[in-house]
């Protein structure tokens, strides 16, 4: 879609909202939203604050400092510069005087806080104007989270790395076990960096293997000087991410929990059971309300998985949301499955991935995590990409 294509569903979106327009504001790129939806290049240097008006009706507004007047130059619009801050307020006064609402990167209450890139001093100045300025989450979304048919390849392409990277992970815990040689979750861990390196992957962090308790620490992570050994009868917890090192290709995030045994314990398989049920009960709820056109909000798809494991007398040990969007940052900007660290209003929406990931974390014993992506496609059909883990992992016994 072009840029002026994208202008105009802006606007149907604005008269739909019953918005009069969408002020996009950036200081340094504290607003990366913004700077996204623009096509600022990362490259471009920006030093002084910007506004970009887009009206319901007619051709947008650039306001700019005189000393960076070339920065828009690539987008529609006519351009107002100014030279002190008088000016820029005074550009800003008349060219809202006759609009009443406008949408902001801002969550009331910081509900959203991946959405609240405007500092509270702007938010201000646009309100003395009269302004009610209301959120741009589920508008921005559209435009910063939805995936091209190319990148859907290429978090095809990903999922599949991660998957034989977790398999041979796991065959490489049980071949030294086996042979009694000494395996770690930092040997886990370098090794799956290893696999997804030679398949031309990147990721923006290490991979987790955790063992035992620390499983039960949802972002543990073992160092060259922090690890633990893993030993028969263990559980394990594989958390690995990654994407291919291609311009615009987004990521894949998988989780998978086993242990070095020929069976789990019935405590294992109690916990495991449930955070299945979670998981699936959550992709049902999902999967009826999207295909049949119905909105799903990523709160109320968190709290689907947050009641059964409630019910089941865990939820004080269900300590995160439920799941995260996916782009090309691994949690990406659009939609959380969360009621928990936040009360996340954002639509589900078609062409938009997010990941799938409830968890039960037991301290000092272990922790079950299962995560697999969920894609929205255009004809809102809902898949989930892969990764489906209906059992745990066992090993096998080893003395």
């Amino acid at each position: 879609m072009s840029f002026q294509q994208t202008l105009h569903d802006v606007q149907h979106k604005l008269k739909d909202n019953q918005l009069d327009g969408w002020l996009l504001y950036d200081f340094r790129r504290s607003n990366p939203l913004a700077c996204q939806f623009l096509e600022i290049a990362p490259e471009t240097n920006l030093t002084r604050r910007f506004f970009y008006l887009i009206p319901q009706i007619g051709s947008p507004i650039k306001i700019i400092s005189i000393i960076e007047s070339h920065l828009l130059d690539h987008l529609p619009g006519e351009k107002l510069t100014y030279r002190s801050w008088p000016e820029l307020e005074g550009h800003l006064a008349r060219l809202l005087s006759d609009k009443k609402q406008v949408a902001m990167e801002y969550s009331p209450r910081n509900a959203i806080p991946a959405i609240s890139k405007v500092d509270a001093g702007t938010i201000e100045m646009i309100r003395s104007y009269g302004i009610e300025v209301m959120s741009s989450a589920d508008l921005l979304q559209s435009y910063t989270s939805t995936w091209t048919a190319f990148q859907l390849q290429t978090h095809r392409n990903a999922l599949k790395i991660l998957e034989e990277s977790a398999q041979l992970a796991w065959k490489l815990i049980a071949d030294k076990l086996s042979t009694s040689q000494k395996v770690t979750e930092y040997d886990v861990q370098q090794f799956l960096l290893n696999c997804m390196k030679e398949k031309g992957c990147i990721t923006s962090d290490p991979p987790i293997c955790a063992v035992n308790a620390h499983s039960a620490n949802p972002h543990y992570t073992p160092d060259a000087k922090h690890f633990a050994e893993i030993r028969p009868g263990d559980f394990i917890l594989i958390d690995l991410w990654c994407k291919q090192n291609i311009t615009h290709a987004v990521y894949a995030d998988i989780t998978q929990v086993g242990v070095a045994a020929e069976t789990p314990t019935m405590w294992q398989q109690t916990i495991f059971s449930v955070v299945k049920e979670a998981r699936d009960a959550t992709t049902r709820f999902i999967h009826e309300n999207i295909e049949n056109n119905l909105p799903v909000m990523g709160w109320e798809a968190d709290q689907v998985s947050r009641d059964v494991i409630t019910e089941a007398g865990f939820g004080n040990f269900f300590i995160h949301r439920t799941g995260h969007n996916i782009g090309e940052e691994d949690h990406g900007p659009g939609a959380h499955l969360d009621n928990l660290e936040t009360h996340d209003e954002r639509l589900l929406l078609p062409e938009t991935c997010f990941s799938i990931e409830p968890g039960i974390y037991l301290p000092n014993e272990f922790g079950v995590r299962l995560e697999y992506d969920v894609f929205i496609h255009p004809d809102r059909r809902v898949e989930v990409t892969g990764n489906v883990q209906n059992s745990l992992i066992c090993l096998g016994e080893y003395k």
